[in-house]
């Protein structure tokens, strides 16, 4: 009952064709993902009704993804999430990065930079497995792209399988030392309407800990405990409980990477929504995961016409440490030659 379906999905503004790889189990869910920037451009599952929706932000089409300046539904890369000044230091030399984000006006990289993964078209082939179907993905980032260093060869993998889970798996390799830390970004609004505040979700965060981080969203260092918090999640509560603390004001909500313990596959998150009855689990073998309560959506453009409002989408990013180029306490995240990359998110669904 597992399928992949394929369809064209328009010309990229560089002349590219762009394909939709659509997977689908028997029981209603189903993911499409364009080999445009590797996105994940909807996953549609029922409500305990059966009524089946779509519960990712994201654009009716092509020149909507091309733009994409929230990050809807991306493969991050090379480096998700915040370098401070858009500068690291690595094996004696300092290499500079384009400065396209800037937290209460200090200027950082963000994402991969101007052009990062999820604004490139990758090759693509349908996959199968055992109980499971998919679509692989690969590109090659070249020396100097973005100003990171060496020739770094990706491969994103997406499996969906009859346990409604979806997967995103990734693998990469160097011919030189640089950072990497490609990160999952989808936004999740489980109503299934993208016009919706998200406040109503209920969320379970099992950390002890986050990052500490000033006005401009990069960690000091420090890993501060949750307790006491607006950022405690350990037991489910909804987003909209606490989002308007005074500790939040930095970042106009939720915009923290909490310390996930373990090691291996473990779980990062829960995201529920009781009115619907459908939820998402998402499990990880990253040290870190990134909520993020779209603070600022207001003014960009959805599917079906919809005009987002601020917390409209939320995002559960797995990954390793912001900033960690620059922070020898955190994980490591350089890359070296003969070394390979991975990255499992799994993405468990429910109604």
């Amino acid at each position: 009952m597992l399928s992949v379906t394929t369809s064209p999905f328009g010309t990229t503004s560089e002349g590219q064709a762009v394909t939709h790889y659509t997977l689908k189990n028997s029981h209603g869910l189903s993911a499409t993902v364009t080999d445009f920037g590797a996105l994940l451009t909807s996953v549609t599952t029922p409500d305990r009704e059966g009524k089946l929706a779509d519960i990712t932000l994201g654009y009716d089409d092509l020149a909507g993804w091309e733009k994409n300046e929230p990050y809807f539904g991306a493969t991050v890369g090379r480096y998700g999430n915040r370098i401070a000044g858009g500068k690291f230091d690595l094996d004696g030399k300092t290499y500079t990065l384009a400065t396209n984000n800037d937290p209460a006006g200090v200027p950082c990289a963000l994402h991969g930079g101007l052009k990062g993964f999820n604004k490139v078209c990758w090759s693509a082939e349908t996959v199968e497995k055992d109980g499971a179907v998919g679509v692989q993905l690969r590109y090659l980032s070249k020396d100097g792209e973005e100003g990171y260093p060496g020739n770094v060869t990706t491969k994103v993998t997406y499996w969906l399988s009859e346990k409604n889970e979806l997967h995103w798996e990734v693998e990469a390799t160097s011919d030189a030392a640089t950072p990497i830390n490609i990160v999952q970004h989808t936004y999740w609004n489980l109503s299934g309407d993208g016009s919706q505040s998200i406040l109503d979700h209920e969320v379970t965060i099992p950390a002890e800990t986050y990052l500490a981080a000033g006005a401009d969203m990069i960690p000091t260092g420090d890993a501060s405990p949750v307790a006491g918090t607006a950022l405690d999640f350990r037991e489910s509560t909804t987003l909209g409980a606490r989002i308007s603390a005074d500790s939040l004001s930095d970042a106009c909500g939720y915009d923290h990477c909490y310390v996930i313990g373990g090691e291996g596959l473990r779980q990062a998150g829960l995201l529920t929504h009781p009115a619907s009855g459908r939820s998402l689990e998402i499990l990880t073998d990253q040290p870190g995961v990134q909520l993020y309560t779209g603070n600022f959506l207001k003014g960009a453009d959805g599917k079906n016409g919809i005009v987002h409002e601020n917390r409209t989408g939320v995002c559960l990013e797995t990954q390793n440490f912001p900033d960690a180029p620059n922070k020898p306490t955190f994980p490591n995240s350089i890359l070296r030659p003969g070394e390979t990359y991975r990255h499992t998110m799994v993405m468990k669904f429910s109604w």
